[in-house]
């Protein structure tokens, strides 16, 4: 058995939807099960349509009727499907109703209201399976065994949830039928819809995967896997062929938009592979996500940034010799709800990095009692994947890299993730970064960089 989520860009529209119907059918042997996502924009249609009613009052679902009665026009998939179709319909438009009267939308309501993307999304998706020979089941999650608690917004799946699935999904696989399950949404005690949050979707993947053994999870979007580099920064960027779960979770952490580390959490327990794939690109091999590295690995893997940082300075010569000085700290964003990125310590001072938009009023007036604050905004963080045990060599090239174009490394961060070395540029020099490190470890398209072989490299004007 395996299992294969379908991101919403790859059953976007019909043409799209055709596509996969042709993956899933070259798999059949395999025994699949499909996890899909809400169709393109729908997920942003439902919160827009949310929006009207809440704010004006006014109550709208022609764009997501147009989406998604077009499709099932497209792919001629009949009158019951259409009516079944529309009875969602007018429940969304009942749901929307009661926002606009009320003027409130709470968390559980903005969850019920988003479910239905994934709803519509399966149900035409199993629809044209049928249509094409393949006998397929469209499968609300809840009635998979999805069983959450009732943080709504993020919630979280109950440690019960993976009997009830295997249970579930083994037994229609076992009967030759295709289930089409609807990722990111699970229900809580009350029956009440949750969404899973960041990466909910190919978390219900890996969560099916894990639960019932799969041999392998597939998640299918729409780029050639997991890429040296953004590729609209760097036109050159390529596919990596094989990296570790802490590679792929650091490289998600740190920019690269593939897979929420969230979502690994359950391949990572089991051992199980995920295989990132092209949904326009079949042919492309993809990335191959696994807890060990192959023989013969490159000395690098990626190079990646996270922007719009704050770096925050904090120095207090009064600890000095005294016990406890980094745990107060910690506990001042502990308790001011704050989370920590990255870290670099000294015996009294410590440099850490924030993501912007957090209030530091509070937090910077705690500190300010028994150290100095400097607070440094428009901060990026540059990342690169890869063999730390070549650490020397890597921070030899990057440090070389960033001196020859004039700009100041502010930080540095590396040992305690064995896959990551991180170091902080002002925001508007990571672009420069990146692309330079990436032509240096990489190359440009048909030529290999210097710093690929691994051999140190003389140092002159690049």
């Amino acid at each position: 058995m395996i299992v294969m989520k379908f991101g919403g860009s790859s059953v976007v529209r019909a043409e799209q939807i055709r596509n996969m119907g042709d993956i899933v059918r070259a798999a059949l042997n395999r025994k699949p099960a499909l996890v899909l996502s809400a169709m393109g924009d729908t997920t942003d249609y439902l919160l827009e349509s949310a929006e009207a009613a809440l704010k004006r009052g006014f109550v709208s679902i022609e764009k997501i009727e147009d989406l998604h009665l077009g499709v099932i026009s497209e792919l001629d998939l009949g009158a019951a499907l259409q009516r079944e179709i529309k009875t969602l319909f007018w429940e969304l438009g009942s749901l929307l109703t009661g926002i606009s009267l009320t003027r409130e939308l709470t968390g559980r309501t903005r969850d019920c209201l988003v479910s239905f993307g994934e709803r519509l999304s399966v149900r035409i998706a199993a629809a044209y399976l049928r249509s094409q020979g393949i006998k397929a089941l469209a499968i609300d999650a809840w009635d998979a065994g999805f069983l959450s608690d009732s943080a709504f917004g993020q919630a979280e799946l109950k440690p019960e949830s993976p009997v009830r699935i295997s249970a579930s999904l083994l037994t229609i696989i076992a009967e030759g039928t295709l289930p089409v399950i609807t990722g990111f949404i699970a229900k809580d005690g009350n029956g009440n819809i949750t969404t899973l949050g960041r990466g909910g979707s190919d978390l219900s993947a890996t969560v099916i995967a894990a639960a019932c053994k799969a041999e392998e999870v597939q998640i299918w979007k729409d780029v050639d896997g997991i890429l040296t580099a953004d590729p609209r920064l760097v036109a050159h960027a390529r596919p990596v062929e094989r990296v570790t779960y802490d590679e792929a979770a650091e490289l998600a952490y740190f920019g690269a938009q593939v897979l929420h580390p969230r979502a690994m959490q359950p391949c990572i327990k089991t051992g199980t592979p995920v295989l990132v794939k092209n949904s326009y690109n079949p042919a492309a091999p993809g990335t191959r996500i696994e807890a060990l590295p192959g023989a013969n690995e490159a000395k690098i893997r990626a190079v990646t940034s996270k922007k719009n940082i704050t770096l925050v300075d904090i120095v207090s010569t009064r600890m000095l010799g005294q016990s406890g000085f980094l745990a107060r700290v910690f506990a001042d964003f502990a308790r001011n709800g704050i989370s920590i990125d990255m870290i670099a310590t000294s015996e009294v001072s410590v440099s850490l990095t924030l993501d912007a938009g957090s209030d530091l009023g509070p937090i910077r007036r705690e500190l300010s009692e028994y150290a100095g604050v400097e607070v440094k905004t428009e901060k990026a963080i540059v990342t690169i994947i890869g063999d730390v045990r070549r650490s020397s060599e890597i921070l030899h090239d990057a440090f070389g890299i960033c001196r020859d174009l004039g700009i100041q490394v502010q930080m540095v961060s590396q040992g305690a993730s064995k896959v990551n070395i991180s170091f902080i540029v002002n925001d508007a020099e990571a672009d420069r970064v990146v692309v330079e490190l990436h032509r240096f470890f990489f190359g440009e398209e048909g030529k290999p960089g210097p710093g690929g072989t691994g051999k140190m490299p003389k140092r002159g004007k690049r």
